[in-house]
């Protein structure tokens, strides 16, 4: 059961965590904007650079992060229309309440440590 307060810290974490997953996704569109700038006028065979990470390589690495940011963003958003419709911290499977030490550790939770563990989640 989550007191008063704890439906407040767990609402301004859910705040900060979108905040932050932002930042990260606002880098990772500059990154790869400089990097399709590079590619675009790179004419030399980076492949086979032995000087440092491909341009592919980068690549790769900036739209996962971006990927990531992006889905925990979403999260985030599903977790604060539960909180705006009544059933944030609520069990999906069994209806019980999440406790709150799973929620400080997975805000975005939708089951309980049971019902997690039964949905291999």
């Amino acid at each position: 059961m989550t007191t008063a307060a704890h439906r407040t810290e767990l609402r301004e974490l859910l705040d900060e965590l979108r905040e932050e997953a932002n930042v990260r996704l606002v880098a990772m569109d500059a990154t790869i904007a400089e990097l399709r700038e590079d590619r675009g006028s790179a004419v030399a065979d980076d492949e086979h650079d032995p000087e440092g990470v491909t341009l592919s390589g980068e690549w790769a690495r900036a739209v996962g992060l971006q990927d990531a940011a992006r889905r925990e963003i979403a999260e985030i958003d599903e977790a604060v229309q539960r909180w705006e419709a009544g059933t944030y911290g609520v069990c999906v499977d069994c209806g019980r309440g999440i406790p709150i030490a799973r929620l400080r550790a997975r805000p975005f939770a939708t089951r309980c440590v049971t019902c997690a563990e039964k949905a291999g989640a």
